[in-house]
């Protein structure tokens, strides 16, 4: 097979069935990949896949929302997402896609994945802006507390990330503020503003509101993973409230025929799960962190983001990217 890539199965909102109906979808679609699904065996092996093409790694434990993802690293539990990136980390895979808990890929990043310059990883969301390109949110909930020398990394980290990916020559960075200038925000944003601004090598643009997340005025959009976490849910449910509240409208005034084009698309440009969910920036190997709700499109995707990462295309080579 041309490429590997890891799925793990547990740790979704939807349970094991949904991921596995996703790496079905992977297996139909390309025939070159050949998959390592972690988890249940016993579940794994129940379901209609194609194993001719599957390797299967059986750790039947998870983390929950609930659990200790640190504590669980160590307590002796066969936890999937971990025994995932211990095998990613043997370098024969492309990359793994996860649907589990947000403080455990943090965790099993930093024990199995960190890079020689021991950089701490984040989590990078790409969202859609209203130029008609993307913007790269870092982080989104992988460290909910940073100082600034943690923020600093986040956006060079953003900023090779976009370079590669979008080939930009020179990406622009905002900083996350509850004001433009460079006196609004807390104490950690006003130190950043003050960094990022003596860094020479960033393309720094200065602080960005929250209403203007979405407005292109920067490429990689830099803020703590709290911070970053309440902007990603809020922009995709300000966005399902208002496409929800269009189609009601429309069914009112029978206006179906004239708006629902529109509406269908709205809901392709702020599906945030097509956009390939959030990327682990700042490891040896790449790894795609699905929302917890997230179907089977949403691994076909990601697997489709991870083979583009290894062959240096751009990442939506070869998805329906109807804004372009």
């Amino acid at each position: 097979m041309k490429h590997t890539i890891i799925i793990d199965t547990l740790g979704s909102d939807n349970g094991p069935e949904a991921i596995l109906d996703g790496a079905k979808a992977v297996l139909e679609k390309y025939p070159e990949i050949s998959l390592t699904i972690v988890g249940d065996e016993k579940i794994i092996k129940k379901h209609d896949l194609d194993f001719s093409r599957v390797k299967i790694l059986h750790a039947p434990d998870t983390v929950t929302n609930y659990d200790n993802p640190m504590l669980s690293l160590y307590e002796g539990k066969v936890v999937s997402i971990f025994k995932g990136m211990e095998e990613l980390s043997k370098g024969e895979a492309i990359g793994m896609i996860t649907a589990g808990n947000s403080g455990a890929v943090l965790v099993g990043a930093v024990k199995y994945l960190l890079t020689p310059q021991r950089t701490r990883p984040c989590l990078a969301a790409i969202m859609p802006n209203t130029k008609g390109g993307y913007t790269a949110l870092v982080d989104t909930g992988a460290s909910i507390d940073v100082g600034v020398n943690q923020l600093h990394e986040f956006a060079r980290l953003g900023r090779d990330f976009m370079k590669k990916l979008y080939k930009i020559d020179n990406p622009r960075i905002g900083l996350l503020s509850n004001g433009s200038e460079p006196t609004k925000g807390n104490k950690l944003v006003k130190e950043a503003h003050k960094v990022f601004a003596e860094d020479k090598e960033l393309n720094f643009v200065g602080n960005i509101e929250g209403n203007k997340t979405l407005s292109g005025l920067c490429d990689v959009l830099v803020c703590d993973g709290f911070a970053g976490n309440q902007v990603l849910k809020n922009a995709e449910g300000m966005a399902v409230n208002l496409i929800t509240e269009m189609v009601k409208y429309a069914k009112v005034k029978h206006e179906e025929e004239h708006i629902m084009p529109l509406i269908g698309y709205l809901m392709k440009t702020y599906d945030f799960e097509s956009l390939g969910a959030g990327i682990v920036l700042g490891i040896k190997y790449p790894v795609i962190k699905c929302r917890g709700s997230c179907k089977k499109e949403a691994i076909a995707t990601a697997s489709n983001v991870l083979i583009n990462l290894s062959e240096d295309k751009n990442i939506y080579d070869g998805i329906d990217d109807h804004r372009k």
